[in-house]
């Protein structure tokens, strides 16, 4: 299932948390996956539940992606196992981190017009 559309086109991160992200002018309680069609709606509340599936619209698009951005929630946790397969698998990079510094780093790489993605995780 393809992650509902929140804006059409990658726009800064205006701020995070209380549960969600507040970008475009907008704001959204919940997770957000941030490709180059736009910011969704992304379902995982915890890294747990980032598994190759819940990336498999980043890992669609690894041929056109310098690397994604793991946002993990409010502490830095490792990515499972089947993650990091699945990206070595396509030959895409993966940044993991918490989500404020995934947040502060995916703004700097979007101002510099790089090819990106992220996944970032609602913290409270």
């Amino acid at each position: 299932m393809r992650p509902r559309a929140y804006l059409p086109q990658q726009v800064p991160i205006e701020a995070y948390g209380n549960g969600g992200f507040r970008f475009g002018g907008m704001s959204h309680r919940g997770s957000v996956l941030s490709l180059p069609s736009g910011i969704w709606g992304w379902g995982p509340t915890c890294i747990d539940e980032a598994d190759a599936a819940a990336l498999q619209p980043v890992l669609d698009l690894a041929a056109d992606l310098a690397f994604l951005i793991l946002g993990t929630g409010s502490t830095l946790a490792r990515a499972p196992r089947e993650v990091r397969a699945a990206f070595e698998e396509a030959r895409l990079g993966i940044e993991i981190m918490d989500t404020g510094a995934a947040a502060r780093t995916y703004n700097v790489l979007l101002a510099e017009g790089r090819p990106i993605a992220a996944a970032l995780i609602a913290v409270e």
